[in-house]
This record gives C-alpha cells, structure tokens and sequence, in this order.
C-alpha cells in the first residue's frame, strides 16, 4: 500500500501528455525558425558583402550560404530547445515537489493556505464555500501498535477516503502529521453537513489490514462555513474550534458552523 501510493506520488508530477506535446511543439518551432533566421543572416550578409554578381554565381553563393545554417546551426538549435524543454520539466517537478505532501500527494500546509487565499480574493468568485479540518482519531495509538510505517499507509488510505467523495475543484491540503484541510467552494452549510458526513463514513469503512484484520479507522472533522467576504485565518480559527469540540465530544463526529453566527464574528463585524 505504501509503495501504491508513492507510485501514485511520482506519477502525479510526472508532465501529462498535453504539456508533453506541447514541450515538443516548441521545439519544433524553435528549431525551424532558429534555423531559418540563421539562413536569411546568411543570405542578407553574402548579398551585402558581395553585392551585384551575375546569376549563376548568385545561384551557387545563394546555395552555400542557406546550406551552412542549415547543416550547423539546425542540429544546434535543436539541441539547445531539448536542453530547454529538459529545464522547464525539471523546474516544473521541483515546484511541485514544493507544494506538494511527499506521503499523501496532497498540498502541503503552505501550498493549501495560498490556494485557498488566492480563491478568496478573487474579485470574479462568487464568495460562498466551506473550510474543513479533519483530524485521524487515536493516531498516536497507530503508530504505537504497528510502527509509523504503518501508520504512513493508514494516512494514505485516509486520504484517498477523502478525495473519494469530493468534487472536481475541492482542494485538499495536509496541514502536519494526521490532519488535513478540505476546501470546499460553493457549498452553503447544509451541503458542508453532507460533504464532512460522506467524508467520515468513507474513512469509517475503508480498508485498513495491518495484521491481516481488518482494523477501524476513523476522523473528526471541524468546519466552517461562509458567504461573504472572509480570509482563510478567520476560516481555519473557527473549523479548528469545531474541530476540537468534535474530538471533545467523543470522536468520530463532525460539526460545522457557519462563521456569520459565531459570537466572535459577530462583534467583529459590528464594531
């Protein structure tokens, strides 16, 4: 299982076909025009070093100057556009490296927060959505019983529990150790309810075998919910709240408050 999910990782930020494609159509294009601008230098420089000659000569100097270029400096500026193509894919992978949860595959803390925020202030987004924040219960007794390694797959299974249930367009995000962040954009409270319900039930019936047994595994999620404008600080302090009551209460438990209710706002807003 977890060498699945570091497959999973690698394949992740791997380019796609379509970037693929498109990294080799710049080539292309820089290797015929690269060329071409080489040959009419050429062309120009003979002409003008030159000047008038009759037409036969011309046709042999004409030959010999567009040939040159073509001969050297096709090759090298093919050359030099995979050497490019190469840096470009290289830096690609590195940036998605740092964002990106080496274990999970998910948006690191950093990563998710900017996403997030980015999405807030978008003049052009209809502000309305939800922030939840899921934490694995009694992970510490995972880790004790089988070894972090194992722990490590219980994670991944939990992760891909979530995305199981989620939209096109949510965000996940790890936030450090066994919590992580879902955003989830256009969902008034009663659709948040439901989404951190199917979240929980995914988690509470994946399959987690560490001795061959099937062994529970469960989340508390915490959530907040807005319409309006708001910034992800306000978001993540009020879904950590419920977070920590759902943990309180028992466990295994989900509960989201939409932010325009909270006391705390409330006098915020109205002072």
């Amino acid at each position: 299982m977890h060498r699945t999910s570091v497959q999973g990782f690698v394949a992740m930020i791997q380019p796609n076909s379509i970037t693929g494609t498109r990294s080799w159509s710049s080539v292309a294009r820089w290797t015929l025009f690269g060329t071409l601008a080489c040959a009419l230098a050429s062309i120009t420089f003979t002409r003008l070093i030159l000047g008038e000659v009759d037409p036969d000569t011309w046709t042999r100097v004409l030959i010999s100057a567009t040939a040159l270029p073509i001969v050297i400096g096709g090759p090298l500026f093919f050359l030099f556009s995979v050497r490019l193509r190469k840096l470009k894919i290289a830096n690609a992978r590195l940036g998605r490296v740092a964002r990106t949860d080496s274990l999970t595959a998910c948006l690191n803390r950093g990563a998710f927060t900017d996403k997030v925020d980015e999405w807030l202030r978008d003049g052009g987004t209809a502000k309305a959505g939800a922030l939840l924040m899921i934490d694995a219960d009694n992970f510490k007794a995972i880790n004790d019983l089988y070894g972090h390694d194992v722990g490590d797959v219980a994670l991944t299974i939990i992760v891909r529990a979530i995305r199981s249930v989620l939209r096109n367009g949510d965000i996940v995000g790890r936030m450090g150790g066994e919590e992580f962040g879902v955003f989830l954009p256009h969902l008034d409270q009663a659709g948040a309810e439901r989404a951190a319900e199917r979240i929980r039930l995914a988690v509470n019936t994946a399959t987690f075998t560490p001795d061959g047994q099937q062994r529970p595994l469960s989340v508390s999620i915490g959530g907040a919910v807005f319409a309006g404008e708001t910034s992800f600080s306000e978001l993540f302090r009020i879904a950590d709240q419920r977070l920590y009551g759902a943990k309180n209460a028992g466990r295994n438990m989900s509960r989201v408050e939409q932010i325009e209710d909270n006391p705390v706002i409330l006098l915020k807003r109205t002072a």
